[in-house]
């Protein structure tokens, strides 16, 4: 069974609420109404009814009956009242009643994500007409990070050959430079999102050195963050700095990191960078022939996801299943 297959199973039939909120853009409209058609997921809709409509028209679909549309234009005045008082308390100080409102009821990333963080809905899905900031800035205000992880990382799940090859990459989304303190949590949140998709983890701390064979400030932090990570996650089986072959080869981690039980065997890579993660989950997508499946938030206290702009009906298919996974996370 695929990695999607796995997770539809796991999700199926327990009414996990997605909310989408860029209800104008067609890949989104058909992605929501598939979920609830296949029994995944029961959407919610952002967006005004006209513009809902005339998608579900121009693709010839019906609503499902356990999706739904919410405008928050016109979103009832008790209901709203309550979503207000709850932001501006959340909020603290930071925003008056009337900025809330007006973010509220004409910035659906805002009024989504505060459904999800007042429980009347599960997880929020968003990205594909909007950056990622967008998605990730209202998470991080409203819903913030669990505690002892001080800030959201972005992950990529990736596969080939039906499967038979699956690997975790991290962070290749959200951290330009991350800290040795930061980089630890984003490996142990990481094993987390490796074990939603049945993978047993190994973590390489990648580096471009293996056990000291250079020197440097960058070799230097990811060497404090393994010990780090360690320590966080005593558990796990962590380990670093690895060069990239080292960490995936055998022959290889048995001749640069003789008694390591990650060198050789890792599937989750932890890159020291986020420019150096973004390169390198493209590389095995564009010449590797891997499947690039997220980014998928990891750290926040509740599921959100934040799709590319160039996603397709399929790929937010596939990341609203993976939010709503995530729910049943912890």
């Amino acid at each position: 069974m695929d990695l999607i297959e796995n997770l539809k199973q796991k999700i199926k039939g327990k009414g996990i609420k997605v909310v989408f909120p860029e209800g104008s853009d067609e890949r989104i409209v058909k992605a929501a109404c598939r979920l609830a058609q296949d029994g995944l997921a029961d959407p919610i809709i952002l967006g005004t009814e006209a513009e809902v409509n005339a998608v579900l028209d121009a693709s010839q679909i019906t609503l499902p009956s356990n999706a739904e549309i919410i405008d928050p234009k016109t979103y009832p005045d008790d209901q709203f009242d309550e979503m207000l008082n709850a932001f501006v308390e959340r909020r603290r100080g930071k925003n008056t009643p009337d900025e809330g409102r007006e973010w509220l009821r004409n910035v659906n990333n805002y009024f989504g994500i505060m459904l999800v963080y007042m429980h009347k809905a599960d997880c929020m899905v968003s990205g594909a007409i909007s950056p990622t900031g967008d998605t990730v800035r209202p998470a991080l205000q409203i819903i913030k990070t669990k505690p002892g992880v001080s800030r959201t990382s972005g992950s990529f799940i990736m596969t080939r050959n039906d499967g038979k090859e699956t690997y975790v990459f991290a962070d290749c989304a959200i951290n330009i430079n991350p800290s040795a303190e930061e980089l630890a949590e984003i490996a142990v949140e990481s094993i987390k999102t490796a074990r939603l998709f049945d993978i047993d983890p190994k973590v390489a701390m990648l580096s471009f050195s293996t056990k000291g064979s250079a020197h440097s400030m960058e070799v230097a932090k990811v060497m404090e963050a393994t010990q780090i990570a360690q320590k966080k996650a005593p558990n796990e089986m962590i380990d670093g700095e690895l060069q990239f072959d080292a960490a995936l080869i055998p022959s290889v981690g048995a001749s640069k990191a003789p008694g390591s039980e990650v060198a050789g065997q890792a599937n989750v890579f932890i890159f020291p960078d986020l420019q150096s993660g973004n390169i390198g989950y493209k590389i095995a997508q564009r010449l590797g022939n891997f499947t690039a499946i997220g980014p998928i938030l990891q750290g926040l206290n509740q599921p959100v996801s934040d799709l590319s702009r160039g996603a397709s009906e399929d790929d937010a298919y596939q990341v609203g299943i993976i939010t709503a996974a995530q729910t049943l996370m912890e």
